[in-house]
């Protein structure tokens, strides 16, 4: 698919990108969408004189930003009703709740990394609408984590292909140095945090004689 990128960009132009972003972050569907490879490719291909650097940046930051808009109030709306949701073998209710914890100690990392993960980045913000993150919260890291993923991979293909002399003959080796790239600090978010977990024993009473006799 990374080889044909260059040219469904090409013939897609801004407004592909951008519905292909916005896509891949506020509709669950869009999950299998090639972000971060769609992103650095445009980049190269503006570095090419195909693209405006500015406006395709900026159009795909707007674009992710209101994508996870979308996937909150679709989480807000309609996953909070999972929370009167019996039991069954393939739902449990206390996952929602641990959900819910997790996002209320851990959300703001948890909405900037999700940027950086195919797949997660498209359902974070669902979740984080279903735990009921605080909107402002959610909205502000969410516009730090859409402006670093944007302009950070857009510009590092612009930049790259500025640089390196027919860059698009490596451009699937590139590509999938990003995705691993991108995805290695979050596994080694998820490793330290495992790491700092203490586990809580609970110690019984020490009954003495003195307290027998007493």
């Amino acid at each position: 698919m990374h080889f044909d990128l260059p040219e469904l960009i090409k013939s897609l132009g801004y407004f592909g990108v951008w519905g292909i972003i916005f896509a891949e972050s506020g509709l669950m569907f869009g999950f299998f969408l090639p972000g971060d490879s769609l992103l650095f490719t445009a980049g190269l291909l503006a570095s090419q004189g195909y693209l405006n650097i500015f406006v395709l940046i900026f159009g795909a930051f707007v674009c992710a930003v209101f994508g996870d808009n979308v996937g909150y109030a679709t989480g807000h709306r309609f996953g909070r009703k999972l929370f009167a949701k019996e039991d069954s073998r393939f739902f449990k209710k206390k996952y929602l709740i641990q959900t819910q914890n997790f996002y209320a100690k851990h959300g703001k990392k948890a909405i900037v990394l999700a940027r950086f993960m195919p797949i997660v980045r498209t359902f974070a913000p669902i979740v984080a609408g279903t735990a009921s993150m605080q909107y402002k919260v959610f909205m502000k890291f969410n516009l730090i984590g859409g402006f670093i993923w944007t302009f950070g991979i857009t510009f590092l293909g612009y930049f790259l292909g500025q640089l390196i002399p027919d860059i698009d003959k490596y451009l699937l080796p590139i590509v999938g140095a990003i995705i691993i790239f991108s995805i290695v600090p979050s596994i080694i978010h998820v490793i330290q945090e495992n790491k700092n977990q203490t586990i809580e024993i609970e110690v019984p009473e020490v009954v003495t004689v003195e307290d027998t006799i007493n």
